[in-house]
């Protein structure tokens, strides 16, 4: 057995906390936040996180919390659509904050140092294990990986949670803009937008003047939601993804989550890639004397897989928010539900 630390108490590093020690491991984490973040916008849990949460113990409790979504349907401006995701595709809804309450009571509050931030310019923690959790700014890829960066997506993402029912799942794409609306756990409607940069001009206006500049004319189901924002309800933030070709071990240091894998937010799979890493991690080390060759076997699990869900969302984010040929990627959307 073997003790590691966890850089980053999210979703990847709670998870991964869990799953180490149920194979034996004591673990210690830290993270430069005061503590869980509550509430959030809602994340999909697609059935291979749910048995992720499964294995860690908290499946039951999030299907009991979450609402379960089944399908969508892909919008024009006018609220014609023009595709759909089909009904056997599910996913159950959950808010980040009530998924971080769930993971952290397989925890106890000690084993976390909140307001606890990793220091460039010391050396790593003294570990068997040392796991960087710590999201698409990661501190421990930077010092370890030092060539590895960001790459900015050229949109610009905005999401919240308005008091407002709704029954399904859609995503209008327009002009170099799009808008989603989910349903939430408790009965509001969770909303989310991209937009091209372009698309914003030069000045920084307040995200609520952007957001009706943008989505004012378009259909019914988002000006209702937009006639309940107020500022405060809004985040806003510009997108990128993380250029990372590198194995994502290296000696005793492992990546898990968006300090690995950062991505687009268009297929909705950043917080199950982060489960799905956990998982495997403790599942390649564990009954390992030698660390080094089960952190060698995560690598090969979870690397080309999620390379390609980044390169896939960077993509699907670039053509639901293109300006050119819309009418065209319109059609083509059509006709491929046609087929399904």
């Amino acid at each position: 057995m073997g003790h590691a630390i966890i850089v980053g108490a999210g979703v990847a590093g709670l998870a991964s906390a869990i799953a180490l020690r149920r194979i034996g491991w004591t673990v210690q984490m830290q993270d430069r936040a005061a503590g869980l973040p509550e509430g959030g916008t809602a994340l999909g849990m697609w059935p291979e996180a749910m048995r992720a949460l499964d294995r860690l113990g908290v499946g039951d409790r999030i299907r009991s919390e979450a609402t379960l979504s089944r399908g969508a349907r892909i919008l024009d401006p006018r609220g014609d659509v023009i595709g759909r995701v089909p009904q056997s595709r599910r996913a159950h809804l959950i808010s980040r904050g009530r998924l971080l309450s769930a993971l952290m009571s397989q925890l106890s509050d000690g084993d976390v140092r909140w307001s606890d931030p990793l220091d460039l310019d010391d050396t790593l923690p003294d570990a068997d294990l040392v796991v960087g959790a710590d999201g698409i700014h990661s501190g421990v890829r930077s010092r370890v990986w030092s060539t590895a960066a960001e790459r900015p997506l050229g949109t610009v993402a905005f999401r919240g949670i308005v008091d407002l029912p709704v029954a399904s799942v859609t995503e209008t794409w327009g002009r170099g803009a799009l808008f989603g609306i989910t349903p939430t756990d408790d009965g509001r409607t969770n909303w989310f937008a991209c937009v091209r940069r372009e698309r914003l001009g030069g000045a920084r206006n307040d995200p609520l003047t952007d957001l009706r500049a943008v989505f004012g004319t378009w259909h019914a189901g988002i000006v209702d939601v937009l006639d309940h924002l107020e500022y405060d309800d809004i985040d806003r933030r510009d997108l990128s993804d993380v250029s990372f070709r590198h194995p994502y071990v290296q000696g005793r240091v492992a990546l898990v989550g968006d300090a690995a894998h950062a991505m687009a937010p268009n297929l909705g799979r950043g917080a199950c890639e982060s489960l799905l890493d956990a998982v495997a991690l403790a599942d390649a080390i564990e009954g390992r004397r030698d660390v080094s060759a089960g952190l060698a076997r995560y690598d090969r699990e979870r690397r080309a897989r999620t390379r390609r869900t980044v390169t896939a969302a960077r993509i699907i984010n670039r053509v639901a928010t293109t300006d050119r040929a819309t009418g065209l990627r319109d059609r083509a959307m059509i006709l491929l539900s046609s087929r399904r």
